[in-house]
């Protein structure tokens, strides 16, 4: 195969220039390499929420990395529309005599970069594609049988052995950046020529791009030590905010693994398991694709869920009368962001206490998630919902009160999102409907009026659950 003289690089989950498989190799291979991004109308036109902070979010990691580029003398063609034309025509407009991407694990994605492939083979320009978005993918860690992994623990151990200094490399693209193809300073869209408006992300303060990732990252090693004893506490500052960053690769993968992979200690080698999590979901989804819209469990793909539409309405409203429930649903809605015990506990008061399809949660959180991925997220409902692989067992049920009590023990996180509960007594602030009428009166919270009576009596409601699931 001999090597393109003009190639183009598209970005897509991968918006930034270090550490970057499908740019190394484009660079390396090539005399003058274009930079491409894509925003994409068939993903973009379905989205109904207008203010769509995932958007927002992209928008500022790919202008981020236009002004990287820039810095390098080149630039960033920033398109709109079908990438399964617009790849092509530029391509052929350039002369590349190559496409370099990196693989995308979604099955409409691999189906988009099929067409984009048999366009490319039809104007005889090559189609390179490379891992990058993982450490281990599709076929790359399986049993001894040769068989994918169907239980977590056994995976991990598997990915674990196969690990070596290789896998953790960093690509050193910055080495070759004189490849990049000198271009003079180009636009790119506004977001209201997108069709869309800017969102909260900013007085969230939430960071953006390359940069934003960075800054993150060197906030989590510091407390990356404690983890493992802060990871599954609501209101304490445990986890890494990475997972915006992973989902739209601002952040390399095999920097986050090699970190905690070389670290060691405990709170390191448990934020390393979740991201094996992260590659098992992934590894799931290319080996059973049939997961998207069905249980992994075929017994339980029928189950008779009561699908009650007003549950459902105060579920997505933080208005179940269950506290730590709604301070979870509440955060989603104002952030884009729910801490991962709380997805836990969510999901599973979805399911197993209102009765409701797990498919309705995970779109629920598809469109509400910023870090919304197909692999984790599907992987994750079905895990509380105990139809997934390697899931929750059935028979065992989060009870939201008990939850509350032991990872929102002062009940902070709960008042921060559920205001009104803010004068409780702590001792009554999980379970509010316990207090007598004279205490509601005096802590300033009337149930019925200022806080929703509980839409379901956890007990009555887990005993249906556990009934319906051993009939199936």
């Amino acid at each position: 195969m001999s090597h393109p003289s003009i190639s183009l690089c598209w970005f897509r989950r991968d918006l930034r220039l270090a550490d970057h498989a499908a740019l190394y190799h484009a660079l390396r291979g090539s005399a003058e390499v274009h930079c491409v991004f894509v925003f994409d109308t068939t993903l973009l036109d379905v989205l109904p929420n207008k203010a769509d902070r995932r958007v927002e979010f992209i928008w500022q990691a790919v202008r981020e990395l236009a002004d990287a580029l820039r810095a390098q003398g080149s630039g960033l063609h920033v398109l709109h529309g079908d990438p399964r034309v617009l790849i092509p025509q530029l391509a052929q407009r350039l002369g590349a005599q190559a496409v370099y991407a990196n693989h995308d694990y979604e099955p409409e994605a691999m189906a988009r970069d099929e067409v984009v492939r048999r366009h490319l083979r039809e104007a005889d320009i090559q189609w390179l594609d490379f891992k990058d978005q993982v450490i281990f993918e599709r076929d790359e860690v399986l049993t001894g049988s040769g068989t994918p992994f169907n239980v977590f623990t056994p995976y991990k151990n598997a990915w674990l052995k196969r690990l070596t200094d290789f896998h953790l490399r960093a690509y050193p693209n910055e080495k070759y950046f004189a490849a990049l193809a000198p271009l003079p300073t180009m636009t790119m869209p506004s977001l209201a020529e997108l069709g869309f408006q800017a969102t909260n992300l900013a007085q969230l303060k939430m960071p953006t791009g390359m940069s934003g990732a960075a800054r993150l990252f060197e906030d989590f090693k510091l407390r990356m030590e404690r983890y493992h004893e802060q990871r599954d506490f609501p209101a304490v500052k445990g986890v890494s905010y990475l997972a915006p960053h992973l989902r739209f690769g601002t952040i390399s993968i095999r920097s986050l693994a090699r970190e905690a992979y070389y670290r060691g200690g405990q709170g390191a080698q448990t934020w390393l398991s979740e991201l094996i999590w992260r590659d098992f979901y992934q590894m799931l989804l290319h080996h059973h694709p049939r997961v998207v819209g069905h249980a992994f469990k075929p017994q339980f793909e029928h189950l008779p869920f009561t699908n009650n539409g007003d549950g459902f309405a105060a579920w997505k409203a933080g208005q179940t009368g269950y506290p730590l429930v709604d301070a979870g649903m509440r955060q989603l809605a104002q952030t884009g962001f729910m801490h991962n015990r709380l997805r836990m506990v969510t999901a599973s008061f979805l399911v197993k206490d209102l009765q409701i399809d797990w498919r309705w949660g995970e779109a629920w959180f598809a469109e509400s998630l910023l870090d919304f991925d197909l692999a984790a997220n599907n992987g994750g409902w079905q895990w509380a919902a105990s139809t997934g692989c390697d899931a929750q067992p059935w028979f065992r049920i989060f009870n939201p009160v008990t939850q509350s009590e032991k990872f929102d023990p002062d009940g902070k996180f709960i008042r921060r999102y559920v205001p009104e509960l803010a004068g409780c007594p702590e001792r009554h602030l999980h379970a509010p409907w316990n207090m007598s009428a004279d205490e509601q009166r005096r802590c300033g919270v009337v149930l019925g009026r200022d806080y929703p009576f509980p839409i379901v009596d956890h007990a009555v409601a887990r005993e249906l659950t556990l009934a319906m699931f051993k009939a199936a």
